[in-house]
């Protein structure tokens, strides 16, 4: 069965579609193969991976709000091994409907279990907001990534995400984890190496050991329709992603390890 993860934080600019979508194409160059789903009405991810939001004939909003099911909404991407559910403009529509429905938050979970997915990692991009396409995802998902910048206000934002957290192990998900992600850091600003700093501190375990720096080819990718490992392959946003992706791996497999020998 696929393993579930949520990319999401409420506060905007953190490279949280940025990570989605380059951490998908490290995981897929690692041999993996990955579905992308896209569950932001703004529709980033899907403009990267070349396709027009709104113009896609099947989407997220139709597994949703219409019961299609997921791999009937699954559309082909120029990087091997990496799928993608594109979304729409109409999301919006699923944020406003879907907590009129019983049971609302596991309709992203039963279309998941329900799909018979032969992907081996299933990435979910969240919106920057804490509405009901986010509890959805952090129903459905298993481990939950957050990315966040090294800055005051990003990591104050820490604290409602840790709210959410606690409420989603309460209500809809006890088994959920998360991980923090360092994004956007800059070495040479004494600020960002403080707050990371204290960000080790606090959260210890629940951060990741690798950081992703700073790099002007990470935005220029998604104009480009390239993922960092193919557009830059050498590049300092290229390596980082990939440490991470091997990062990740490792820690699935010790949860697996780890459940197994329960």
């Amino acid at each position: 069965m696929a393993y579930v993860i949520a990319i999401s934080n409420e506060k905007g600019g953190v490279a949280k579609t940025t990570t989605t979508y380059s951490l998908g194409a490290s995981l897929a160059e690692s041999g993996k193969k990955i579905l992308l789903i896209d569950l932001d009405p703004q529709g980033n991810l899907t403009l990267a991976n070349g396709i027009e939001p709104g113009k896609a004939v099947k989407t997220s909003h139709d597994v949703l709000l219409n019961g299609l099911s997921i791999t009937e909404a699954i559309a082909k991407t120029s990087t091997p091994g990496l799928e993608i559910v594109p979304a729409s403009p109409t999301l919006i529509e699923a944020e406003q409907n879907l907590p009129l429905r019983s049971n609302y938050a596991f309709t992203l979970n039963n279309a998941l279990r329900q799909g018979a997915l032969v992907h081996e990692y299933v990435l979910l991009d969240c919106p920057p907001s804490m509405g009901a396409l986010t509890y959805n995802a952090l129903t459905a998902a298993e481990l939950l990534i957050i990315p966040t910048q090294a800055e005051y206000f990003s990591a104050y934002a820490l604290r409602d995400m840790m709210t959410l957290i606690r409420r989603v192990r309460r209500d809809s998900n006890p088994r959920l984890a998360y991980r923090i992600l360092i994004t956007l850091l800059d070495q040479r600003n004494r600020t960002h190496k403080v707050i990371r700093e204290q960000l080790e501190q606090t959260f210890g375990s629940g951060l990741f050991q690798t950081v992703i720096e700073i790099d002007t080819r990470l935005r220029e990718s998604p104009i480009i329709g390239l993922p960092i490992t193919q557009y830059r392959p050498t590049s300092r946003g290229s390596q980082q992603y990939r440490v991470l992706a091997q990062e990740l791996i490792e820690y699935v497999q010790q949860q697996k390890n780890s459940q197994s020998s329960q």
